[in-house]
Protein backbone atom coordinates (compact mmCIF):
# COMPACT_ATOMS: atom_id res chain seq x y z
CA UNK A 1 0.00 0.00 0.00
CA UNK A 2 1.11 3.84 -1.13
CA UNK A 3 2.61 5.80 2.17
CA UNK A 4 0.35 8.33 0.98
CA UNK A 5 -2.90 5.67 1.58
CA UNK A 6 -1.42 4.62 4.71
CA UNK A 7 -1.62 8.33 6.16
CA UNK A 8 -5.00 8.67 4.95
CA UNK A 9 -6.21 5.87 6.77
CA UNK A 10 -4.35 6.41 9.91
CA UNK A 11 -5.76 9.74 10.34
CA UNK A 12 -9.99 8.49 10.06
CA UNK A 13 -9.09 5.25 12.56
CA UNK A 14 -10.12 5.45 16.12
CA UNK A 15 -7.80 5.08 18.60
CA UNK A 16 -7.76 1.76 19.63
CA UNK A 17 -7.58 0.54 15.77
CA UNK A 18 -4.85 3.14 15.28
CA UNK A 19 -2.61 1.82 18.26
CA UNK A 20 -3.29 -1.67 17.00
CA UNK A 21 -2.36 -1.18 13.14
CA UNK A 22 0.77 0.94 14.14
CA UNK A 23 1.99 -2.44 15.83
CA UNK A 24 0.93 -4.39 12.90
CA UNK A 25 4.49 -5.36 10.97
CA UNK A 26 2.79 -6.29 7.75
CA UNK A 27 0.95 -2.91 7.68
CA UNK A 28 4.19 -0.39 8.99
CA UNK A 29 6.61 -2.58 7.02
CA UNK A 30 7.91 -0.93 4.09
CA UNK A 31 7.49 -3.39 1.11
CA UNK A 32 10.68 -4.77 0.55
CA UNK A 33 11.13 -5.80 4.32
CA UNK A 34 8.41 -8.05 3.55
CA UNK A 35 9.17 -12.01 2.10
CA UNK A 36 8.45 -12.71 -1.51
CA UNK A 37 5.11 -13.38 -1.92
CA UNK A 38 5.62 -15.02 -5.65
CA UNK A 39 7.95 -17.90 -7.06
CA UNK A 40 9.15 -21.02 -5.69
CA UNK A 41 12.15 -19.31 -3.17
CA UNK A 42 14.19 -21.09 -0.73
CA UNK A 43 16.42 -18.46 0.59
CA UNK A 44 15.17 -14.68 1.12
CA UNK A 45 18.60 -12.77 0.40
CA UNK A 46 17.85 -9.25 1.70
CA UNK A 47 21.36 -7.16 1.26
CA UNK A 48 21.10 -3.30 2.24
CA UNK A 49 23.33 -0.56 3.51
CA UNK A 50 23.59 0.47 7.06
CA UNK A 51 20.32 1.31 9.08
CA UNK A 52 18.15 0.23 6.12
CA UNK A 53 15.89 -1.68 8.53
CA UNK A 54 17.43 -5.56 7.31
CA UNK A 55 17.70 -6.98 10.81
CA UNK A 56 14.36 -6.22 12.09
CA UNK A 57 12.59 -7.51 8.57
CA UNK A 58 14.68 -11.26 9.85
CA UNK A 59 13.28 -10.81 13.58
CA UNK A 60 10.05 -10.36 11.98
CA UNK A 61 10.15 -12.97 9.61
CA UNK A 62 11.28 -15.73 12.32
CA UNK A 63 8.50 -14.24 15.00
CA UNK A 64 5.90 -14.19 12.50
CA UNK A 65 6.83 -18.02 11.43
CA UNK A 66 6.59 -18.85 15.23
CA UNK A 67 3.05 -17.35 15.61
CA UNK A 68 1.86 -18.94 12.38
CA UNK A 69 2.97 -22.29 13.84
CA UNK A 70 4.98 -22.79 10.31
CA UNK A 71 8.35 -22.54 11.72
CA UNK A 72 8.70 -24.53 15.29
CA UNK A 73 12.81 -25.65 15.24
CA UNK A 74 14.83 -22.41 13.86
CA UNK A 75 18.20 -21.37 13.41
CA UNK A 76 19.77 -17.82 14.51
CA UNK A 77 23.56 -17.71 12.68
CA UNK A 78 25.48 -15.06 13.13
CA UNK A 79 29.06 -14.47 12.63
CA UNK A 80 29.88 -14.97 16.38
CA UNK A 81 27.83 -16.17 19.59
CA UNK A 82 27.84 -12.69 20.85
CA UNK A 83 26.39 -11.02 17.41
CA UNK A 84 23.79 -13.51 17.72
CA UNK A 85 22.98 -12.06 20.84
CA UNK A 86 23.78 -8.00 20.75
CA UNK A 87 21.92 -7.82 17.58
CA UNK A 88 19.90 -10.38 16.25
CA UNK A 89 18.40 -11.14 19.89
CA UNK A 90 18.90 -8.52 22.28
CA UNK A 91 19.15 -5.58 19.66
CA UNK A 92 16.75 -3.03 19.43
CA UNK A 93 15.09 -4.75 16.38
CA UNK A 94 16.29 -8.17 17.53
CA UNK A 95 13.60 -10.95 18.33
CA UNK A 96 13.12 -9.71 21.78
CA UNK A 97 11.72 -7.18 20.81
CA UNK A 98 9.49 -8.03 18.34
CA UNK A 99 8.20 -11.33 19.14
CA UNK A 100 5.41 -11.72 22.13
CA UNK A 101 7.19 -14.58 24.60
CA UNK A 102 9.92 -15.13 23.22
CA UNK A 103 12.52 -16.02 26.47
CA UNK A 104 16.56 -15.76 25.34
CA UNK A 105 18.36 -18.45 27.73
CA UNK A 106 22.03 -17.50 27.27
CA UNK A 107 23.61 -20.64 28.75
CA UNK A 108 22.08 -22.87 26.74
CA UNK A 109 21.99 -20.68 23.61
CA UNK A 110 18.47 -20.45 22.59
CA UNK A 111 15.70 -18.48 22.40
CA UNK A 112 12.48 -20.41 23.50
CA UNK A 113 8.54 -19.66 22.89
CA UNK A 114 5.28 -20.67 25.17
CA UNK A 115 4.12 -23.05 22.43
CA UNK A 116 7.41 -24.98 22.21
CA UNK A 117 9.01 -23.36 19.56
CA UNK A 118 13.36 -23.43 19.86
CA UNK A 119 15.78 -20.73 18.26
CA UNK A 120 19.05 -22.65 18.10
CA UNK A 121 21.83 -19.54 18.69
CA UNK A 122 24.57 -20.69 16.52
CA UNK A 123 28.46 -19.38 15.45
CA UNK A 124 29.34 -19.10 11.92
CA UNK A 125 32.89 -19.67 12.42
CA UNK A 126 32.18 -23.26 14.20
CA UNK A 127 30.42 -24.75 11.19
CA UNK A 128 30.87 -28.25 12.42
CA UNK A 129 28.74 -27.29 15.30
CA UNK A 130 26.22 -27.12 13.24
CA UNK A 131 25.99 -31.01 12.17
CA UNK A 132 23.40 -32.65 13.73
CA UNK A 133 20.62 -29.97 13.90
CA UNK A 134 17.42 -29.90 11.87
CA UNK A 135 15.52 -26.73 11.32
CA UNK A 136 12.48 -25.85 9.95
CA UNK A 137 13.45 -22.15 9.85
CA UNK A 138 16.78 -20.12 9.97
CA UNK A 139 17.66 -16.42 10.23
CA UNK A 140 21.37 -15.74 8.73
CA UNK A 141 22.91 -12.23 9.99
CA UNK A 142 26.22 -10.42 8.10
CA UNK A 143 26.92 -13.10 6.15
CA UNK A 144 29.24 -11.52 4.24
CA UNK A 145 31.77 -10.95 7.13
CA UNK A 146 31.41 -14.52 8.11
CA UNK A 147 35.09 -16.11 8.28
CA UNK A 148 33.47 -19.87 6.36
CA UNK A 149 30.58 -18.15 4.71
CA UNK A 150 29.95 -20.80 2.00
CA UNK A 151 31.05 -24.03 4.03
CA UNK A 152 28.57 -22.45 7.35
CA UNK A 153 25.94 -21.69 4.97
CA UNK A 154 26.37 -25.56 3.58
CA UNK A 155 25.90 -27.02 7.02
CA UNK A 156 22.90 -25.00 7.25
CA UNK A 157 21.30 -26.36 4.02
CA UNK A 158 21.91 -29.51 5.16
CA UNK A 159 20.10 -28.88 8.23
CA UNK A 160 17.12 -27.37 6.90
CA UNK A 161 14.81 -30.49 5.94
CA UNK A 162 11.72 -30.57 8.62
CA UNK A 163 8.43 -29.18 8.00
CA UNK A 164 6.82 -28.74 4.08
CA UNK A 165 8.92 -26.01 3.35
CA UNK A 166 11.84 -24.75 5.29
CA UNK A 167 13.06 -21.70 3.85
CA UNK A 168 15.55 -19.12 5.19
CA UNK A 169 16.38 -15.71 5.31
CA UNK A 170 19.68 -14.04 4.74
CA UNK A 171 20.23 -10.57 5.92
CA UNK A 172 23.69 -8.62 4.98
CA UNK A 173 25.53 -5.51 4.09
CA UNK A 174 26.60 -6.73 0.38
CA UNK A 175 29.94 -7.71 0.22
CA UNK A 176 31.40 -8.62 -3.84
CA UNK A 177 32.51 -12.29 -2.53
CA UNK A 178 32.36 -15.25 -4.06
CA UNK A 179 29.86 -16.67 -1.99
CA UNK A 180 27.47 -13.96 -1.92
CA UNK A 181 27.88 -14.13 -5.77
CA UNK A 182 27.07 -17.79 -5.97
CA UNK A 183 23.94 -17.36 -3.58
CA UNK A 184 22.82 -14.52 -6.13
CA UNK A 185 22.88 -16.76 -9.37
CA UNK A 186 21.11 -19.82 -7.60
CA UNK A 187 17.98 -20.49 -8.85
CA UNK A 188 15.52 -20.85 -5.79
CA UNK A 189 17.20 -17.49 -4.18
CA UNK A 190 14.79 -14.47 -4.02
CA UNK A 191 17.44 -11.44 -3.85
CA UNK A 192 16.08 -8.02 -2.30
CA UNK A 193 18.27 -4.38 -2.11
CA UNK A 194 17.43 -1.67 0.59
CA UNK A 195 19.22 1.67 1.41
CA UNK A 196 19.79 3.61 4.56
CA UNK A 197 17.92 5.89 2.97
CA UNK A 198 14.53 3.93 2.56
CA UNK A 199 14.64 4.10 6.31
CA UNK A 200 14.80 7.80 6.89
CA UNK A 201 11.81 7.98 9.32
CA UNK A 202 13.74 5.53 11.74
CA UNK A 203 16.76 7.04 11.80
CA UNK A 204 18.77 10.68 13.04
CA UNK A 205 18.53 12.86 10.63
CA UNK A 206 22.21 13.77 11.57
CA UNK A 207 23.50 10.26 11.22
CA UNK A 208 21.79 10.24 7.66
CA UNK A 209 23.19 13.54 7.11
CA UNK A 210 27.20 12.77 8.23
CA UNK A 211 26.70 9.35 6.02
CA UNK A 212 25.63 11.54 2.90
CA UNK A 213 28.39 13.58 3.44
CA UNK A 214 31.22 11.35 3.98
CA UNK A 215 30.30 8.67 1.45
CA UNK A 216 27.88 10.30 -0.89
CA UNK A 217 28.94 9.65 -4.15
CA UNK A 218 32.16 7.01 -3.14
CA UNK A 219 32.20 3.22 -3.53
CA UNK A 220 31.56 3.05 0.10
CA UNK A 221 28.83 4.64 0.42
CA UNK A 222 27.05 2.64 -2.46
CA UNK A 223 27.96 -0.83 -0.47
CA UNK A 224 26.94 0.99 3.00
CA UNK A 225 24.39 3.15 2.40
CA UNK A 226 23.05 1.98 -1.19
CA UNK A 227 23.24 -1.33 -0.50
CA UNK A 228 24.76 -2.16 -3.69
CA UNK A 229 27.29 -5.36 -4.34
CA UNK A 230 30.43 -2.98 -5.74
CA UNK A 231 31.97 -5.07 -8.38
CA UNK A 232 35.83 -5.06 -8.86
CA UNK A 233 37.57 -1.68 -9.26
CA UNK A 234 39.42 -2.14 -12.33
CA UNK A 235 42.32 -0.09 -11.31
CA UNK A 236 42.57 -1.35 -7.82
CA UNK A 237 45.62 -2.95 -6.99
CA UNK A 238 44.19 -6.14 -5.66
CA UNK A 239 41.61 -8.24 -7.39
CA UNK A 240 39.04 -10.22 -5.23
CA UNK A 241 40.00 -13.54 -7.19
CA UNK A 242 43.49 -13.43 -5.97
CA UNK A 243 42.51 -13.89 -2.46
CA UNK A 244 39.45 -16.07 -3.14
CA UNK A 245 41.57 -18.56 -4.48
CA UNK A 246 44.65 -18.87 -2.15
CA UNK A 247 42.26 -18.41 0.82
CA UNK A 248 42.95 -20.87 3.43
CA UNK A 249 41.48 -22.31 6.85
CA UNK A 250 44.35 -23.90 8.35
CA UNK A 251 47.98 -22.14 8.94
CA UNK A 252 51.39 -24.04 8.87
CA UNK A 253 53.87 -23.46 11.69
CA UNK A 254 55.14 -20.13 10.92
CA UNK A 255 58.88 -18.78 10.85
CA UNK A 256 57.66 -15.23 11.85
CA UNK A 257 55.09 -13.10 13.12
CA UNK A 258 54.80 -9.66 13.12
CA UNK A 259 51.89 -7.60 14.04
CA UNK A 260 51.76 -3.73 12.21
CA UNK A 261 50.46 -1.24 12.57
CA UNK A 262 49.05 2.33 11.17
CA UNK A 263 48.30 4.53 13.53
CA UNK A 264 45.54 7.42 13.55
CA UNK A 265 47.12 10.95 13.49
CA UNK A 266 45.27 12.33 16.10
CA UNK A 267 44.59 11.43 19.47
CA UNK A 268 41.26 9.79 18.53
CA UNK A 269 41.87 9.34 14.81
CA UNK A 270 38.84 7.87 11.84
CA UNK A 271 40.82 4.56 12.75
CA UNK A 272 44.09 2.87 13.49
CA UNK A 273 44.73 -0.34 11.06
CA UNK A 274 46.29 -3.33 12.74
CA UNK A 275 47.18 -6.47 11.62
CA UNK A 276 48.86 -9.31 11.95
CA UNK A 277 50.79 -11.73 9.47
CA UNK A 278 53.62 -14.62 9.62
CA UNK A 279 55.38 -16.34 6.76
CA UNK A 280 56.52 -19.72 6.28
CA UNK A 281 58.85 -21.65 3.65
CA UNK A 282 58.26 -17.91 1.27
CA UNK A 283 54.35 -18.22 1.61
CA UNK A 284 52.61 -15.22 3.54
CA UNK A 285 49.85 -15.60 5.99
CA UNK A 286 47.50 -12.97 7.32
CA UNK A 287 45.94 -14.24 10.11
CA UNK A 288 43.92 -11.39 11.78
CA UNK A 289 42.72 -7.89 11.30
CA UNK A 290 42.15 -6.09 14.55
CA UNK A 291 41.80 -2.58 13.43
CA UNK A 292 38.78 -0.65 14.84
CA UNK A 293 38.24 2.99 14.58
CA UNK A 294 37.80 5.89 16.99
CA UNK A 295 40.78 4.61 19.61
CA UNK A 296 42.81 6.50 22.37
CA UNK A 297 46.90 6.04 21.56
CA UNK A 298 46.48 3.97 24.97
CA UNK A 299 43.62 1.97 23.46
CA UNK A 300 45.12 1.40 19.85
CA UNK A 301 48.48 0.35 21.87
CA UNK A 302 46.71 -2.04 24.07
CA UNK A 303 45.12 -3.87 21.12
CA UNK A 304 48.48 -3.91 19.61
CA UNK A 305 49.92 -5.28 22.21
CA UNK A 306 47.17 -7.84 22.82
CA UNK A 307 47.54 -9.18 19.46
CA UNK A 308 51.52 -9.52 19.50
CA UNK A 309 50.50 -11.43 23.19
CA UNK A 310 47.61 -13.55 21.23
CA UNK A 311 49.78 -14.80 18.20
CA UNK A 312 53.34 -14.58 19.75
CA UNK A 313 55.12 -11.96 17.57
CA UNK A 314 58.57 -11.69 17.40
CA UNK A 315 57.80 -7.39 16.71
CA UNK A 316 55.33 -4.49 16.16
CA UNK A 317 55.97 -2.52 13.14
CA UNK A 318 54.24 0.63 13.32
CA UNK A 319 54.23 3.44 10.81
CA UNK A 320 55.82 6.80 12.66
CA UNK A 321 54.48 9.65 10.13
CA UNK A 322 51.28 10.33 11.31
CA UNK A 323 51.18 11.85 14.45
CA UNK A 324 55.07 12.29 14.82
CA UNK A 325 56.40 12.40 18.76
CA UNK A 326 52.73 11.39 20.07
CA UNK A 327 52.98 8.32 17.84
CA UNK A 328 56.85 7.75 19.07
CA UNK A 329 55.80 8.25 22.81
CA UNK A 330 52.75 6.02 22.91
CA UNK A 331 54.95 3.49 21.33
CA UNK A 332 58.25 3.67 23.69
CA UNK A 333 55.57 4.11 26.58
CA UNK A 334 52.35 1.81 25.92
CA UNK A 335 54.48 -1.15 24.19
CA UNK A 336 57.69 -1.04 25.92
CA UNK A 337 57.60 -4.72 26.65
CA UNK A 338 57.62 -5.57 23.01
CA UNK A 339 60.48 -4.79 20.29
CA UNK A 340 59.37 -2.42 18.24
CA UNK A 341 60.31 -0.86 14.52
CA UNK A 342 59.29 2.33 13.48
CA UNK A 343 59.20 2.84 9.78
CA UNK A 344 58.82 6.23 8.15
CA UNK A 345 57.90 6.30 5.09
CA UNK A 346 59.39 8.54 2.12
CA UNK A 347 56.96 7.21 -0.79
CA UNK A 348 53.25 7.36 -1.61
CA UNK A 349 50.63 4.65 -0.22
CA UNK A 350 50.04 3.55 -3.94
CA UNK A 351 54.17 3.07 -4.69
CA UNK A 352 54.57 0.87 -1.33
CA UNK A 353 51.41 -1.83 -2.16
CA UNK A 354 52.22 -2.01 -5.75
CA UNK A 355 55.23 -5.22 -5.19
CA UNK A 356 52.85 -6.29 -2.06
CA UNK A 357 49.64 -6.69 -4.79
CA UNK A 358 52.16 -8.59 -6.69
CA UNK A 359 52.99 -10.92 -4.13
CA UNK A 360 49.45 -11.62 -4.32
CA UNK A 361 48.80 -12.19 -7.76
CA UNK A 362 51.59 -14.34 -7.91
CA UNK A 363 49.98 -16.62 -5.43
CA UNK A 364 52.32 -15.86 -2.42
CA UNK A 365 49.63 -14.26 0.13
CA UNK A 366 46.65 -16.43 2.02
CA UNK A 367 44.14 -14.70 4.24
CA UNK A 368 43.15 -17.26 7.18
CA UNK A 369 39.32 -17.02 6.63
CA UNK A 370 37.72 -13.82 5.65
CA UNK A 371 38.46 -9.82 6.69
CA UNK A 372 35.62 -7.93 5.16
CA UNK A 373 36.49 -4.76 5.90
CA UNK A 374 40.59 -5.38 5.17
CA UNK A 375 39.64 -6.94 1.85
CA UNK A 376 37.26 -4.76 0.77
CA UNK A 377 40.05 -1.50 1.29
CA UNK A 378 42.38 -3.82 -0.62
CA UNK A 379 40.19 -4.56 -3.49
CA UNK A 380 38.85 -0.62 -3.59
CA UNK A 381 42.05 1.40 -3.65
CA UNK A 382 43.56 2.49 -6.50
CA UNK A 383 45.81 4.97 -5.13
CA UNK A 384 42.75 7.87 -4.81
CA UNK A 385 40.51 8.98 -2.16
CA UNK A 386 40.34 8.16 1.75
CA UNK A 387 43.23 7.20 2.79
CA UNK A 388 43.20 2.85 3.97
CA UNK A 389 44.83 2.25 7.19
CA UNK A 390 43.78 -1.03 7.23
CA UNK A 391 45.83 -1.78 4.13
CA UNK A 392 48.03 0.09 4.91
CA UNK A 393 49.05 -1.58 7.92
CA UNK A 394 48.79 -4.97 5.94
CA UNK A 395 51.50 -3.54 3.47
CA UNK A 396 54.17 -2.46 6.59
CA UNK A 397 53.10 -6.50 8.13
CA UNK A 398 54.32 -8.03 4.58
CA UNK A 399 56.98 -5.56 3.67
CA UNK A 400 58.62 -6.56 6.94
CA UNK A 401 58.07 -10.09 6.11
CA UNK A 402 59.52 -10.31 2.51
CA UNK A 403 62.72 -8.35 2.60
CA UNK A 404 63.29 -8.97 -1.21
CA UNK A 405 60.12 -6.62 -1.65
CA UNK A 406 61.24 -3.86 0.24
CA UNK A 407 61.86 -0.68 -1.27
CA UNK A 408 64.71 1.51 0.03
CA UNK A 409 63.14 3.35 2.97
CA UNK A 410 66.41 5.26 4.33
CA UNK A 411 64.26 6.66 7.82
CA UNK A 412 63.83 3.42 9.51
CA UNK A 413 64.43 3.12 12.98
CA UNK A 414 64.35 0.05 15.69
CA UNK A 415 63.22 0.53 18.70
CA UNK A 416 64.10 -2.71 21.20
Amino acid sequence: MASSSKVRILKELPADDLEYLLNDWRFIARGKQLPPIEGDWRIWLLMGGRGSGKTRAGAEWIADGIRERTMNRVALVAATHHEARSIMIEGQSGLLSVSEGALYEPSLRRVTWPSGAIAHVLSADEPDSIRGHQFDGAWCDEFAKWSEPQEALDMILMALRLGEDPRMVITTTPRNIAAVRDLIETVDVKVETMSTRDNAANLAKSYLKQMERRYRGTRLGRQEIDGDLIEDNEDALWQRDWIERHRVHEVPPLERIVVAIDPPAGLRGDECGIVVAGIANGQGYILADRSKPRLTPAQWASRAMDAHEEFKADRIVAEANQGGEMVRNVLLRELSAAPVKLVHASRDKKTRATPIAALYERGLVHHAGCMPELEDQMCQFDGTGKSPDRMDALVWALTELFPLERRAEPNIRVVT
